[in-house]
């Protein structure tokens, strides 16, 4: 009987009132038994055993307080508490009494009342004043009425008629649960007092009542059950915002608007559309998989209806990420990409142009479309292409539409806005729903509000959804959000197409994200070619007898006399010539580039243009560093840093004024400050950016006194508006990687650097590296420069702290084990571009700065993964000299011997000792202190794709000279298993008389690094021993 109790003023119950305008001083919401000697009325006997406080000691001595004061005056304590003790006196049991009133925390401007009856009932007077002007049993009656309410707004969804399959009545499965709350008994209402008079005094508990002074509660059950519990169900009880809710009731309890007859035919064709086309591709393709839209065709008209109302409200570019599953609909059908290039895919042609990618399966692809909409507005559509990791796209197309509102100053995201579509089952159980959710409300991550649509088919594959969640609808995940939910049954077409209205609406307005729940069914199997009925029996046997959404809807227009049969075969013979005229056309056609490239894109070469032309230089001159400097090392007046950042600004300004002893740091400022100067948007992101996760950025300082936030590289303007942002992100690799990589996908003259806290973390995103970033180009032409710095090293920080495991990132590499011809410039870039993507690992801080530069100094954009230092960032033997920066044109693939006057001859060097990394100084320091002479030592800066010719020129210096590849990681680990083939190749063709490199590292293991420092520095001392031995 408490869990009743509780379900009359649980948080849900009252979550539509302000939190911040709650009073210490009103009655707690689960405060029950305090009785006043009065009399109860009888329903309190339903109470009855509920009815002992769970107060005690000071709390219970508060309360009696407080009702001696509002006894002796009743204006002398808070409204609720007032009504609380009006409603006891008057009878009203304890439990009901307590509801909080209608004002309480409302704005009274807001046009859209919330009510409550306990403002309906005027306070009673203290004993021996004058007499109330309600009954005892009306204000009882009036408090249990609106309990009765907000159980509907907060369980009705539970009851509505959502299923168009009705499987629970037609397989006999268990009763849908119905929470008791929505039973009037439940509130104590007998038969009797249904039908009795209720006074509401301007305060209607459902909106379509607005005007009337009094009801009954069986006209409210009446008006709840239509509103809460038809082919719509709602749940906003937790959005925890007055206005949002307010909006949601008033376009779910007032009546549907009706619709007239060019509304309703519009409906019909775009319905008749989603319909026929999958049709025709069964008839033309039936073998062929193409995950149709069957069972829940009504998504077209919605989606469709949706993006007509956003343009009306002002969005004028959606960006939309969906899976597999009614994706070849939406092109053709929302998007508008060419019938014949769909169905030329059919035939197994690549919809890459030739020489340009392996490209993808048909219903992965993605493409752009500009939508007039019949009001007359324009709205650019894009849909992105994606893989079939389920869900694996939200965080990418929420980046990009990020990024469109950076760009086009969308300061509130009115013009842009993300429209995200799922599967029930992948919504409810994949991780990166809610990485992408819980970004909603980040500053430096909100897309200023997605839609969310679960296209709902109550399936998963083959799984049923009691195994394939926890909860009674998938879109639960969504509360954690306060995004409102509502669910709508696929087979009412107009209701459907209302919700898609409300949420375009809702979102324009608000800019928090919606989520519609489209309940409908999956008429064949999870592909076409899949037997359905092996699993699911029963569900498939009344699919089979279930008519079509299109049939359903013609028979609706012609008992309402809309239309007549012969005006919708019109509309159906139509479309049937459309389409075949588009299979016609299919079987000479040819992709075209504008399908494919956006123009911000359309000057950068793609893998089968050649580049023409020489890499640009990445240096800039001592002038612009100066200026970089003086913004980097100046603090503005009355700042007060922290005594370390002091020093540190201190240890710049030497920088600078001297020309040496610059590092890691002020490295990369250095080169993000240039590229800004020359127009460029640097953004930088991931855990703990802003100052580093090893204190080595400080990209942001803090004010000590007042706590307020300076960003230096901030005060570098350029002519076109674009800035260096850096973001602290949220503790997630998956999906804030997926959001950057959406990001950089934008504009080319974007630099975007996702940073692991630790490179050992990045494999939690390793979704987004294995099918976005490392295949994103070779399968859907489409380049990003996104940078993933990686944190790597091994330092006996332990097995999690030690790998961002390098050899994965060189394994999915497409370099082929064939020695390229990189004689000139024009062909080493060529080599570059031809290649998913770059591995590097650098150790200098000139070199970082290059590296960074060439990103976006090149007519093409390719990925870097950088296996960033550590404890190279305060390394005294790590630091450039001004002229690194000036007077080094271009990154430096491969280091030679840096220090040849400290060794022999070449003639005279035993081994040469090829690395990559912050091993390079542990090898140079032992050799300088033990006084090897006889040992070469070489930096490999750009591990792929591999620089045969820098290697080959090595080789050809020391030709009489053992090879060695030296790493820290372990055999199985790091860049051997790559290197050795690459290498052995070079050898080769060198005149280097050795045949392939021999190993010193690490044995091979299944953990990357021991937990035990001690162990560690052994197993380092013989690694360095023995490489130069």
């Amino acid at each position: 009987m408490w869990r009743r109790t509780a379900s009359i003023v649980s948080p849900s119950s009252t979550s539509f009132f302000s939190s911040s305008s709650i009073s210490l001083s009103q009655p707690t919401p689960s405060l029950a038994a305090f009785k006043p000697t009065s009399s109860l009325s009888s329903s309190s006997r339903l109470y009855s055993n509920k009815t002992e406080s769970f107060l005690s000691g000071t709390s219970a001595s508060y309360e009696e307080q407080m009702y001696d004061a509002w006894k002796k005056d009743p204006s002398s304590v808070h409204a609720s508490w007032a009504a609380y003790f009006s409603a006891v006196d008057a009878g009203v049991p304890a439990e009901a009494a307590h509801s909080i009133p209608y004002n309480l925390g409302v704005n009274e401007n807001i046009k859209v009342p919330i009510g409550a009856a306990v403002a309906a009932a005027p306070v009673a007077a203290a004993p021996g004043a004058a007499a109330t002007q309600a009954t005892a049993w009306e204000i009882d009656a009036s408090l249990r009425l609106f309990s009765l309410v907000r159980a509907y707004w907060r369980n009705g969804h539970i009851k509505a008629d959502l299923d168009p399959l009705n499987r629970r009545k037609e397989e006999n499965l268990q009763p849908r649960f119905v929470p008791l709350d929505l039973n009037p008994e439940y509130w104590g209402f007998t038969e009797a007092e249904m039908d009795m008079k209720i006074p509401i005094a301007g305060r209607p508990p459902l909106l379509s009542m607005t005007g009337r002074t009094s009801t009954t509660a069986r006209e409210v059950l009446a008006e709840l059950e239509k509103s809460y519990c038809g082919k719509i169900g709602v749940e906003f009880t937790h959005v925890n915002n007055t206005e949002m809710v307010n909006f949601l009731r008033e376009k779910v309890e007032n009546p549907l608007p009706e619709l007239d007859k060019t509304e309703r035919m519009m409906i019909y064709d775009r319905l008749a559309w989603g319909d026929l086309f999958e049709n025709f591709l069964a008839t033309k393709y039936g073998g062929a998989k193409r995950f149709g839209l069957e069972g829940c065709e009504a998504l077209i008209p919605g989606i469709k209806a949706l993006i007509d109302t956003a343009a009306h409200h002002g969005c004028e570019e959606m960006l939309i990420g969906m899976p597999h599953r009614g994706r070849l609909n939406t092109l053709a059908n929302v998007i508008r990409k060419p019938l014949a290039a769909i169905f030329c895919e059919f035939k197994g042609q690549n919809p890459l142009e030739e020489g340009s990618g392996t490209g993808d399966v048909k219903y992965h692809l993605g493409t752009s479309y500009i939508r007039n909409t019949n009001a007359g507005e324009k709205i650019r559509l894009s849909l992105a292409a994606n893989p079939s990791h389920l869900e694996a796209v939200n965080p990418v197309v929420c980046g990009r539409a990020r990024a469109r509102q950076d760009a086009r100053g969308d300061h509130t995201g009115k013009h842009v806005c993300a429209l995200l579509m799922h599967g029930d089952a992948a919504f409810a159980g994949q991780g990166v729903v809610y990485e992408s959710l819980h970004l909603n409300d980040l500053p430096k991550y909100t897309t200023r509000g997605s839609i969310h649509i679960v296209v709902n088919n109550q399936i998963g594959f083959t799984t049923d959804p009691r195994d394939a969640r926890s909860t009674p609808h998938p879109t639960d995940v969504a509360k954690n959000v306060n995004a409102p939910i509502v669910h709508v049954n696929a087979d009412d077409v107009e209701a459907v197409v209302h919700v898609f209205k409300m949420a375009a609406e809702f979102r324009q307005i608000f800019q928090e994200d919606f989520v519609i729940d489209l309940v409908g069914y999956r008429r064949h199997g999870h592909n076409e070619i899949d037997p359905c009925e092996m699993t699911q029996p029963l569900m498939y046997k009344l699919i089979g007898k279930h008519q079509p959404v299109l049939k359903k809807y013609e028979q609706f227009l012609l008992d309402k006399n809309v239309c007549t049969e012969q005006e919708m075969k019109e509309i159906t013979d139509k479309i049937k010539h459309k389409l075949e005229s588009g299979f016609e056309e299919a079987k000479s056609y040819k992709t075209k580039d504008k399908e494919w490239l956006e123009s911000r894109w359309s000057n950068y070469k793609r893998l089968w243009e050649k580049t023409g032309g020489k890499p640009r230089p990445t240096n800039i001159d001592g002038d612009r560093i100066k200026k970089i400097g003086s913004v980097l090392t100046n603090l503005p007046e009355g700042f007060t840093p922290h005594k370390q950042i002091k020093k540190l600004l201190e240890k710049k300004k030497h920088m600078f004024e001297t020309g040496e002893g610059f590092d890691w740091g002020t490295a990369e400022a250095l080169a993000f400050g240039s590229l800004v100067q020359e127009g460029v948007k640097v953004r930088l992101s991931g855990q703990d950016s802003e100052r580093g996760t090893f204190s080595h950025r400080h990209a942001v300082l803090h004010d000590q006194k007042t706590g307020e936030k300076f960003t230096p590289l901030a005060a570098i303007q350029n002519d076109v508006g674009r800035d260096f942002d850096v973001a602290n992100s949220s503790l997630s690799e998956f999906g804030v990687m997926g959001f950057d990589l959406g990001y950089s996908l934008e504009d080319p003259d974007y630099l975007v650097l996702w940073e692991g806290q630790f490179g050992d973390f990045s494999n939690g995103a390793q979704i987004i590296i294995d099918q976005f970033i490392s295949s994103g180009e070779q399968k859907w032409n489409r380049q990003s420069g996104l940078v993933l710095l990686l944190p790597h090293g091994y330092d006996g920080q332990g097995p999690e702290h030690s790998s961002a495991r390098l050899e994965r990132f060189l394994a999915m590499t497409d370099s082929p084990i064939k020695v390229a011809d990189l004689s000139s410039l024009e062909k080493r870039q060529e080599y570059v571009k031809e290649a998913n993507w770059q591995v590097c690992n650098v150790t200098s801080p000139a070199n970082y700065f290059h590296l960074l530069r060439r990103q976006i100094h090149r007519p093409f954009r390719k990925p870097l993964c950088l296996m960033s230092p550590k404890n190279l960032l305060r390394h005294p033997l790590c630091q450039s000299s001004l002229s690194e920066f000036t007077d080094t044109e271009l990154f430096t693939r491969v280091y030679p011997e840096t220090f040849p006057d400290e060794i022999n001859a070449p003639k005279d060097v035993r081994k040469v000792v090829f690395c990559s990394g912050k091993i390079y100084y542990e090898l140079l320091e032992h050799r300088r202190e033990h006084k090897i002479k006889d040992v070469a030592i070489v930096r490999v800066e750009q591990l792929a794709p591999f620089p045969f010719d820098l290697v080959n020129n090595v080789l050809d210096e020391y030709p009489t000279s053992e090879v060695v590849w030296c790493q820290e990681e372990p055999e199985n680990m790091g860049a051997w298993h790559y290197l050795f083939f690459q290498m052995r190749e070079t050898m080769k063709n060198s005149s280097c008389l050795a045949t392939e490199p021999s190993y010193v590292g690490r044995r091979p293991a299944a953990s990357p690094a021991t937990g035990s420092n001690a162990v560690h520095l052994k197993e380092q001392k013989a690694i360095i021993e023995g490489a130069l031995a």
